[in-house]
């Protein structure tokens, strides 16, 4: 779908800033930003409170709108209506004349207060079209200019007063830095003088210990010498002994063999006493007829099981801050999970485009429905959509937009309110209008960030 935002907002500003396109008396001139936004704002402000059948039919769908959302997603309706509808543009001017009588009144008669505001003048000028209005947005415009001059001025100054204390710092540090090095460099050269001493003090050691060295290494070679002497006498000694040791091991073996024969005889005896009691001990339980197994004391006291009265829900006794919450919940048999898609989004990464933020959520619940085998919906908000989108769900999660002028809360609860009773629901979302909703249904509300964590774990 091609992308004609830039162009189309071009054309609202020409059309709301009285270009020739929309009134050829007007200024040629866009209005200043200030009185634009006011003048939009003023009017969604006045198209809230305008019962249903003096709304026009362009702007209904945006009347329930929560006022600034309002101002936001029907500010370009809003804008192409105040022009070429007359008596809407006055309906909006009627509310400004009963919010400021005084100051209409001065506009309308050309006797402008000195200490107006001048954004607020413009506006009035816009609304109420009196003669010499475009003289009122242009003198706005100017104060706006002028006020932005000197604020870029005074910041200047701010700024060169503050490089003036940064060279004076700097200045400052050199020296002391210079002084230090100075201070170190006196101190290195008292170092290495005292370390050449003491490197002729280790030379003169190591000649003395280098002499004592040899004078060992000659003690040591006439011991080595008398060491291999004597070594060839206690190797003739080594091996008579070790012939005799060799008869010794000859005579234990022979003995252990006969030992061994013996103690055959034995076990095979007490091996056929073994069998012989326990055949007997088998046909007196035959005999007798006693059962296979015993029971135990405890089995004959009464009490209710486990999950024969009652179940308990898991989680039910954690907080919602609690990180094992959501994990609990997704034990649950055929849990639904309910995703509020922008509220989750916009809490971890809304800094991201949103087409962006709608495909990281999604691959993360893909991950985590193939994971837990739970059934996952994600509901946007179809009035963040700019036209028609083409969302890629994951396996095994359902992604649904609200319809226009419908919420995303609204239609989790819908879903919520589908679901039979007695079935587990989960309902993820910081929305504290949407978890007591859900709540008040019967489902369970999870804050977003604990949902973030778990994706984030997995």
């Amino acid at each position: 779908m091609p992308d004609d935002r830039n162009g189309g907002s071009a054309r609202r500003e020409r059309i709301i800033d009285g270009g020739p396109e929309a009134n050829p008396g007007g200024p040629r001139r866009p209005l200043p930003e200030a009185v634009r936004q006011r003048v939009v704002e003023t009017a969604a402000e006045v198209l809230g409170a305008l019962p249903g059948d003096e709304v026009p039919a362009p702007l209904r769908r945006f009347a329930r709108f929560e006022r600034r959302k309002r101002a936001k997603l029907a500010g370009p309706h809003i804008a192409a209506l105040l022009e070429k509808d007359d008596a809407f543009r006055q309906r909006v001017a009627g509310a400004l004349r009963d919010a400021h009588a005084d100051l209409v009144t001065a506009v309308e008669s050309g006797a402008v207060p000195p200490a107006a505001d001048p954004v607020q003048v413009a506006v009035l000028g816009y609304l109420l079209r009196p003669d010499g209005w475009t003289d009122l947005v242009e003198a706005a415009r100017a104060e706006l200019e002028r006020s932005a001059s000197a604020s870029e001025g005074e910041a200047a100054e701010r700024r060169l007063a503050a490089l003036r204390e940064e060279l004076a710092a700097a200045r400052s540090a050199r020296s002391a830095e210079l002084e230090k090095v100075r201070a170190e460099l006196r101190d290195t050269k008292a170092e290495v003088a005292e370390l050449r001493r003491k490197l002729h003090d280790a030379r003169t050691k190591y000649r003395a210990a280098q002499d004592r060295a040899d004078a060992l290494a000659a003690e040591a070679d006439r011991e080595l010498q008398a060491a291999r002497e004597q070594s060839g006498a206690s190797e003739k000694e080594l091996r008579r002994l070790r012939a005799r040791v060799t008869a010794a091991e000859a005579a234990a073996e022979t003995a252990k063999r006969a030992a061994r024969e013996g103690r055959n005889v034995d076990d095979v005896r007490l091996r056929m006493l073994l069998d012989t009691l326990m055949d007997a001990a088998r046909g007196v339980g035959r005999e007798l007829a006693l059962p296979s197994t015993i029971g135990r004391p405890a089995d004959t006291v009464g009490g209710v099981e486990p999950g024969l009265e009652h179940r308990a829900l898991p989680g039910r006794a954690l907080s919602d801050a609690d990180p094992q919450l959501l994990d609990r919940l997704l034990t649950l048999p055929r849990v639904h999970l309910i995703v509020d898609g922008y509220n989750v989004t916009k809490t971890g990464y809304g800094e991201l485009p949103l087409s962006d933020q709608r495909r990281r959520l999604l691959s993360g619940l893909g991950g985590l429905a193939a994971q837990t085998r739970a059934e996952v919906t994600c509901v946007f908000d179809g009035a963040e959509l700019e036209g028609p989108v083409a969302t890629g769900a994951p396996r095994g999660v359902r992604v649904l937009f609200s319809d226009p002028g419908r919420t995303a809360d609204e239609l989790i609860g819908e879903l919520v309110r589908a679901e039979p009773d007695g079935r587990a629901v989960v309902v993820v979302s910081s929305d504290r209008e949407v978890a007591d909703a859900a709540r008040r249904a019967g489902a369970r509300p999870v804050p977003s960030p604990l949902l973030l964590r778990r994706l984030a774990r997995a």
